[in-house]
């Protein structure tokens, strides 16, 4: 598991994001929701995160920038996520599923994020 923290921008604003190889889904609080489409599930997800049982109604279309480059992906709204290591509020939780989209790999010992893999085009076939 390996988890690295950074600024990615959300409709221009920063939000403290930790990448996180560890957590299958991606999460926002609702600040960053207001700045995002979101929708009402139909049945309410329940995630174990952070040490207890979140419970969350909304889904938003996260799109954003990270190191300049697009990504746009699904995410589920949670009250609070809770505070990384320096004890700073996590606003954005980027789960495996988004980084595997993405191309987007953690490198914990050096605390950066690798994007040599970002997809320039995608071909579907």
């Amino acid at each position: 598991m390996g988890r690295v923290r950074e600024d990615i921008r959300v409709n221009g604003k920063k939000c403290w994001t930790l990448f996180d190889t560890g957590a299958r889904n991606t999460y926002i609080v609702p600040a960053v929701a207001t700045h995002l489409a979101t929708t009402e599930l139909a049945k309410p997800f329940r995630s174990a995160l952070g040490g207890s049982v979140k419970k969350t109604s909304t889904a938003a279309l996260l799109v954003g920038k990270i190191e300049g480059h697009d990504f746009a992906t699904n995410a589920l709204v949670v009250d609070k996520i809770g505070e990384d290591e320096d004890g700073k509020p996590i606003e954005v939780l980027f789960g495996a599923l988004a980084m595997q989209q993405w191309g987007i790999r953690v490198i914990p010992a050096e605390e950066r994020l690798d994007l040599t893999h970002y997809p320039k085009e995608f071909v579907e076939f």
